[in-house]
C-alpha cells in the first residue's frame, strides 16, 4: 500500500504560544505544527504539563535561533500551597506530609531575601535530567532517590504577590535552569511547613512576553492565512543584540563563511563586543534582510555565527511523509 505524501509549507518564524494545562511542550508544538502545516517546528525550552504560560515556538530557520531563548532569563508567576508537600513538588504528585499553616505575611516577607540573586538548587528526581542515560523521573517512578549535586541558579526578582493562607503567590524572574518546584519547597522548607506549588504560569522569556500569545483553542478556530500572520518575524529571537546592515558584496562574503574586518569595511559599532543580528542586501531583493546572527570579536572582526536560509516565506513547498 503506497503512503500518501503530505506537501508541508516551508514557514518561517515565531508563534507565542500560550500553553494550557495538562498538555506537554511536545504535544503542544505538535498540534501547532500540524495546524500550520509546517515543515520543521522547536518549542525553546519545556514547561511541565501542570503549568501554563508562554512556550515561544520556532518555525523553520527561526529553529537555528532557539537556543538564544533556552539560555534565556524567564519569568513566572506561581501559586505556592503551604504546610502541604508531594512527591514532585506540585500538584501531580501524592501527598506525603501535612502540617497547619499559622504564619504570618511578615514572617514570609522575612525569608524571601534569601532566595534571591546566586543560590544553590538541588535538581528534583521528577526532572528530565539524567543519569547514565536515564531521566530522574524513570528511577522516581521505580521508587529508586539518586544523590544529586546543587547547582547555581539566580533569582533576579522574587515579589511577593498576595498571601491568603495558605496560598502565598510569588512573582519570579530567575535564570535558565532553575526549578521554581524547588524553590517553593525551599521557601516551604525554611517556613518550616513545607509547600509545593498549586499553580505555575510563565510570563516571560527573554524579551518575549504573553502579550502577543495565543491558546491552541484559539489557533485552532482561525483561517490558514491568519495563522500565519501570528508569526512574529526571525529576528523577533535576536531584538536584544545591536544590528549591523551589510551591503551586497559584504553580504555574499558573509553568507560564505568570511569574516569581515569592522573599520576596513566601513563597519562601525561603537565600543561593543558580542553578538549582533546581521542583515544584508541580498540579490534580487530591494530591502536589507535578515542574514543570520555574528560575533564581533576584541580584534575587530565580525564573525559569522548562524545563517539563515536566503529562500522568501512560503516561495518553497516541500514533501514529508
Amino acid at each position: 500500500m503506497q503512503v500518501k505524501k503530505i506537501k508541508r509549507n516551508v514557514v518561517d518564524g515565531v508563534l507565542l504560544l500560550d500553553k494550557p494545562v495538562t498538555w506537554s511542550s511536545n504535544d503542544a508544538l505538535i498540534k501547532a505544527k500540524r495546524l500550520l502545516n509546517a515543515l520543521k517546528a522547536g518549542h525553546t525550552g519545556t514547561l511541565d504539563p501542570f503549568a501554563t504560560g508562554l512556550l515561544p515556538l520556532c518555525f523553520g530557520e527561526a529553529t537555528k535561533f532557539s537556543q538564544d531563548l533556552l539560555e534565556a532569563d524567564k519569568t513566572y508567576q506561581t501559586v505556592v500551597h503551604l504546610g502541604v508537600q508531594t512527591t514532585t513538588g506540585d500538584t501531580e504528585g501524592d501527598v506525603t506530609a501535612a502540617t497547619p499553616v499559622t504564619l504570618t505575611e511578615e514572617q514570609i516577607r522575612q525569608i524571601l531575601p534569601q532566595f534571591t540573586g546566586d543560590i544553590l538548587q538541588v535538581p528534583p528526581m521528577y526532572s528530565a535530567l539524567k543519569r547514565d542515560g536515564k531521566a530522574y523521573y524513570e528511577y522516581a517512578r521505580e521508587g529508586i532517590t539518586l544523590e544529586r549535586v546543587a547547582r547555581p541558579v539566580r533569582i533576579h526578582r522574587l515579589e511577593l504577590v498576595s498571601y491568603l493562607a495558605p496560598f502565598l503567590t510569588l512573582n519570579v524572574c530567575c535564570s535558565k535552569g532553575t526549578y521554581i518546584r524547588v524553590l517553593g519547597e525551599d521557601i516551604g522548607a525554611a517556613l518550616g511547613c513545607g509547600a509545593h506549588l498549586n499553580q505555575l504560569r510563565r510570563t516571560a522569556v527573554g524579551h518575549l512576553t504573553l502579550e502577543n500569545s495565543i491558546t491552541l483553542d484559539a489557533l485552532t478556530q482561525l483561517e490558514d492565512a491568519q495563522r500565519l500572520a501570528l508569526l512574529a518575524p526571525v529576528d523577533a529571537l535576536l531584538s536584544s543584540f545591536p544590528a549591523i546592515e551589510l551591503n551586497q558584496e559584504l553580504a555574499r562574503r558573509f553568507l560564505q563563511g568570511q569574516r569581515l574586518a569592522m573599520g576596513k569595511e566601513g563597519l562601525h559599532l561603537p565600543d561593543y563586543l558580542g553578538r549582533v543580528r546581521v542583515y544584508g542586501l541580498v540579490e534580487g531583493e530591494a530591502q536589507c534582510k535578515l542574514i543570520g546572527s555574528g560575533l564581533v570579536t576584541e580584534s575587530g572582526l565580525l564573525a559569522p555565527e548562524r545563517l539563515i536560509s536566503t529562500v522568501q516565506l512560503g516561495e518553497k513547498v516541500a514533501q514529508e511523509r
